[in-house]
């Protein structure tokens, strides 16, 4: 269904075409839309249930991680994180709520500041 190039809604599409610019660029492509916002969301991927003549899409808004698992699991991989990175890979576009997170790591005793960073430079690691 996400190869497929049709609009599938009439009503959709004359709603859509109201816009100025329209959303989508061409016809058939909202699901791929769709799918491309929740990846870059963070957000657990739309299911394509398909019965009958029909096809229903589910678009769950469920994050794939908490923000404190996507900070741990990126500095797991890289070492180190800035707020600017963590609010990228969490969504959170708050600098204060992305430092909330991190001082709740810390208080949890699982990460600490790396030494000689401050105020926007501030990096994270993993508690030794």
């Amino acid at each position: 269904i996400l190869e497929a190039r049709y609009s599938r809604n009439p009503k959709i599409v004359r709603t859509l075409n109201r816009y100025s610019p329209p959303p989508n660029r061409d016809m058939g492509e909202g699901l791929n839309t769709a799918f491309q916002k929740m990846q870059e969301w963070r957000l657990k991927k739309p299911q394509i249930i398909q019965e009958n003549n029909y096809v229903k899409v589910i678009i769950p808004h469920s994050p794939l991680a908490t923000p404190e698992d996507a900070v741990l699991e990126f500095i797991k991989n890289n070492g180190e994180i800035k707020n600017s990175q963590a609010r990228k890979i969490t969504g959170i576009k708050s600098e204060n709520k992305m430092k909330n997170v991190f001082h709740k790591l810390k208080d949890q005793g699982l990460i600490e500041k790396v030494p000689g960073t401050r105020t926007a430079s501030t990096k994270w690691r993993l508690k030794e």
